[in-house]
């Protein structure tokens, strides 16, 4: 038996989230199983300036970065590597890491985490948080 695709979320119509309050980066949900019943989540990451994750490790899985917008640093296990736009790196499980925004203006992250491991329930019971026209115009192609 197929199960019928989810279609029809529109980048205007996300809702976004800082996982605590004070914190320099925010999500902006795509699929997660928490809203769509999927095994993974998959967001767009937006760091403000300066804006960093604490180091964090995950245990079984694997996150992936594509950089739509921005510049920054990824750190993994003591290693750290310039990234940009078009650029794309996996952590894998147990792999200390931080991402930082280097740059002047906002840096843009299409993130995957597979499977969940409570990425979406971490990020679903944070603080909403509106996306500025800015994010809006990065998630629809229009910057």
């Amino acid at each position: 038996m197929m199960t019928a695709p989810v279609i029809g979320k529109r980048a205007a119509e996300l809702q976004g989230f800082r996982i605590a309050p004070g914190d320099s980066n925010y999500f902006a949900c795509l699929l997660d199983p928490l809203a769509d019943g999927v095994s993974f989540t998959l967001v767009v990451e937006i760091f403000e300036p300066g804006g960093k994750t604490p180091p964090n490790t995950h245990q079984a899985a694997e996150e992936a970065f594509f950089v739509l917008r921005g510049h920054g640093v990824a750190r993994a296990d003591g290693r750290e590597v310039p990234i940009g736009p078009g650029d794309c790196f996996v952590l894998r499980p147990g792999t200390e890491h931080v991402v930082e925004n280097s740059g002047p203006g906002k840096l843009y992250c299409l993130t995957l985490m597979a499977p969940n491991e409570g990425f979406a329930e971490l990020i679903r019971r944070g603080t909403p948080v509106d996306l500025a026209p800015d994010d809006i115009a990065v998630l629809t192609g229009a910057a």
